[in-house]
């Protein structure tokens, strides 16, 4: 007999509103979506990197999570499973773009508050952001982490998107992106090397200057 899965309370309250839109009750699914769009739609920008995009590949994420709703079955947390269908539904709107590849630059110049803060979180907040100058570095190295994280391969991208924008566990990067965990492990070591030697001699020439 199989074990029972244990929940936490958050994920015992998306299983119940699971259960509740099964049962047809649409509102309990516009609950989902107000709880995680936010957060969805950020990955989503993190990887496709086309702000006008963005909100086009989250409605058709939580479309194919309603259609696919009744294969949901408990096993690991509804935000992972979630966040797997927005992956492969944002990896099909880049192959689309590779195919078409006419895209709008604007997300690089995004102002997002939480998203600019991961970023410098990145470099370790290396620079002092009191005065002008040190603020302008900061905003420097924080595009250069922008530009090498776009210039990392998808699967690279990916990983460390999960990890280091959205904060999920090796174990929940796994699940999402169906693979084994060394995997996962082994891409977000590739893509902080790949970061660091981009921005490595940044951080030093600002570190040899006293403002």
């Amino acid at each position: 007999m199989s074990r029972p899965v244990s929940h936490t309370p958050s994920s015992g309250s998306d299983l119940l509103l699971v259960q509740r839109t099964l049962a047809g009750e649409m509102h309990a699914f516009e609950l989902l979506v107000l709880k995680y769009q936010r957060r969805v739609e950020r990955l989503i920008g993190r990887m496709v990197r086309d702000s006008g995009l963005v909100e086009d590949v989250a409605q058709e994420t939580f479309i194919r999570a309603y259609r696919a709703l009744a294969r949901f079955r408990g096993e690991s947390a509804f935000y992972t499973w979630l966040y797997r269908i927005a992956v492969n539904t944002a990896s099909k709107q880049l192959a689309d773009l590779r195919r078409d590849p006419v895209i709008s630059m604007s997300s690089l110049e995004s102002g997002d508050d939480e998203t600019s803060g991961t970023e410098l979180d990145l470099t370790l907040q290396a620079v002092d952001a009191e005065t002008p100058e040190a603020l302008l570095a900061s905003k420097e190295i924080a595009q250069a982490v922008n530009e090498a994280m776009d210039a990392l391969p998808t699967e690279l991208r990916q990983a460390i998107t999960l990890r280091e924008i959205e904060g999920l566990s090796y174990e929940a990067i796994a699940q999402a992106l169906a693979c084994p965990i060394g995997t996962v492990r082994s891409r977000i070591f590739r893509a902080r090397e790949a970061i660091s030697a981009r921005i490595k001699p940044m951080l030093e020439s600002q570190g040899s200057k006293r403002w």
